[in-house]
């Protein structure tokens, strides 16, 4: 009997379909088995669980990664910061970026031991809510079934200690004389970090119980600094200036209630101890206006004053209506000293120096010696004293194959816990303080860089104060020359720039606003007081710059000129007593 058409039209499409099956469970087969993919068992063996815990770590590649992500502060991004601002002294920003870094890092570290040990907490609290029964709630008396008998242990049981390891603080101390930096680079660390930061100077404080201020006084500073968040606080920074104005004194008769006391008084606080400090709102002044929260710190905040009134800081009120008490450890607070240690190079030197009797011994000279505020000593490369310096230097430094006939040394930077307990300092003190950097004096052309490279110079700031009167200041690289010589002479560092500056421009300041005078130009006689400054209307734009071409191509000319006559003379003359009497014995004199 012949089929009918329909039924071989199903058998049809049954074939295709069973076709198209087959040949699709080989490609899929193909696929799996391909090397490039995974296999089912590169999954076995994983742990599961059927709970989820927000608090550990992730399993598998990320497992080890930081809950906290990349820092962005590094030392390095410190230390480019600082750059801005501060001209020279790259020891020094380098070890301030380091340990401020350090304590960054510590910070961290300590929010996070802290939110893991929360979270821990919370685990075992929600497991212990997940395994009771709710018969044992309702019937107190119940023996609990799943607690088994301890077997008592035999012998003494071994102390356990599961405390962390502990990340100890690097306390600072910056040296150098006046007007390098050293405070300069304190604040402008303050401005970039999202931690409290106040300064103190050291000079009012005495001993506790004497007129004057007690050392705890700039752990108040700081709780102010904080809004008097005692959590933040206690990861503040405080730089106490100053601190040579401290040392111990040698009284006839009585105590040194503001030297030795003081240090025996900051002892405890920069180890690290519990304060009670008491804060009360005066009554004639009023709360501080309220602003908007920020991560920044106000470092200038009065010791005295509650809380201020500061939108998400919890207080409704301009402050505490009584004396409140507020208990701030100093664990976790980082400490930078500074001073200028006047006379402290005297010491270092009278310690490494040798004998200077007989030939061929190092013959200190009278200005390493006489205590001024220039603490660089040039000394010959490669002789003894050159020698001397490179061995007793306390960290390593790169030397360039090129080689000055003259090398820069700060004695500062050879300073050890000795001369310092020789300055005044107690032992005590000292040992706190284990870090120690030193800011070398300021030469003439570092105070050229100083007026113009930093962000706030000093020639930016009087040419905007010119300009907000619409008059175009500028000064040639002459009378800037000019401007850091008689700053050097001065003594005070960077400090002494405003002072010449003042002296120059304050005539000009006077006559300029209200006048037609639209540039001023200042040369080197002007900074000579040769000459008046140099004022052109409006519409001489043209000449003022060619005045000022003009003089920079004179300088130049005479400043190549003036450098080719000491190479000529460096060339022919006698660098030391040897090579005077090589060349004396050449000529026949000896």
């Amino acid at each position: 009997m012949a089929s009918s058409p329909r039924l071989v039209g199903r058998d049809v499409r049954f074939t295709y379909i069973a076709l198209s099956t087959i040949c699709r469970s080989f490609v899929t087969s193909a696929t799996r088995t391909s090397p490039s993919q995974f296999h089912r068992s590169d999954f076995s063996g994983q742990p599961y669980t059927g709970s989820y815990e927000p608090g550990q770590r992730t399993s598998g590649p990320l497992g080890g990664a930081s809950n906290l992500g990349a820092t962005t502060l590094t030392p390095k991004v410190l230390k480019q910061h600082l750059d801005q601002f501060v001209v020279g002294q790259e020891r020094a920003k380098k070890v301030l970026s380091v340990a401020v870094y350090n304590h960054y890092q510590r910070i961290q570290e300590t929010q996070r031991r802290e939110e893991e040990q929360e979270e821990l907490l919370q685990q075992r609290l929600r497991r212990e809510f997940a395994d009771t029964h709710p018969l044992e709630d309702e019937f107190p008396g119940h023996q609990d079934g799943s607690s088994r008998l301890e077997s008592p242990s035999i012998g003494i049981p071994p102390i356990l200690d599961s405390s962390p390891l502990t990340l100890d603080k690097t306390n600072i101390l910056l040296l150098g004389p006046s007007g390098v930096g050293k405070t300069l680079m304190a604040k402008t660390l303050a401005r970039v970090l999202s931690v409290p930061f106040s300064m103190s100077d050291c000079t009012p404080f005495t001993q506790a119980g004497y007129i004057g201020e007690d050392a705890e006084i700039c752990v108040h500073r700081l709780l102010a600094a904080a809004n008097y968040d005692v959590a933040q606080a206690e990861r503040g920074i405080i730089c106490l200036d100053e601190i040579d104005k401290i040392s111990t004194a040698k009284v006839s008769h009585g105590k040194d209630v503001g030297g030795e006391g003081v240090q025996q008084a900051l002892l405890k606080i920069v180890e690290g101890t519990t304060l009670q400090i008491q804060a009360k709102q005066e009554k004639s002044s009023p709360g501080r206006s309220p602003g908007p929260a920020s991560n920044t710190y106000n470092t200038n905040s009065p010791p005295s004053g509650g809380p201020s009134n500061t939108p998400g800081s919890g207080n409704s009120t301009s402050g505490p209506s009584k004396t409140e008490t507020y208990n701030v450890r100093t664990d976790n607070i980082l400490f930078i000293f500074t001073g200028a240690f006047v006379g402290l190079q005297k010491l270092v030197l009278n310690r490494i120096a040798k004998g200077s009797i007989g030939f061929g011994s190092p013959i200190r000279s009278s200005s390493s010696s006489s205590g001024n505020m220039d603490s660089n000593i040039s000394v010959k490369s490669g002789s003894e004293e050159s020698k001397l310096f490179a061995k007793n230097l306390p960290f390593f430094t790169t030397f360039s194959p090129v080689q000055s006939p003259l090398t820069q040394y700060n004695p500062l930077d050879l300073v050890e816990p000795t001369d310092l307990q020789a300055y005044g300092l107690i032992p005590e003190l000292i040992g706190r303080i284990p870090v120690s950097a030193a800011l070398s004096a300021l030469d003439e052309d570092a105070l050229v860089r100083v007026l113009t490279e930093p962000r706030n110079s000093l020639v930016k700031q009087y040419e905007q104060l010119f300009r907000l009167s619409g008059v175009e200041l500028r000064f040639t690289r002459g009378a800037l020359r000019e401007v850091a010589r008689s700053s050097l002479g001065m003594g005070t560092g960077a400090r002494g720039l405003r002072t010449c500056c003042e002296r120059l421009l304050t005539e000009t300041m006077f006559e300029i606003p209200g006048s037609s005078v639209k540039h001023v130009l200042i040369t080197e006689a002007v900074a000579q007081r040769k000459s008046a400054p140099i004022y052109l209307a409006r519409g001489l734009q043209h000449k003022f710059h060619s005045l000022i071409s003009a003089e920079e191509e004179e300088w130049e000319a005479r400043m190549h000129k003036s450098k080719s006559r000491v190479d000529n003379d460096g060339a022919t003359a006698a660098g030391s007593f040897e090579e005077y009497r090589e060349k004396s014995k050449a000529a026949g004199v000896m």
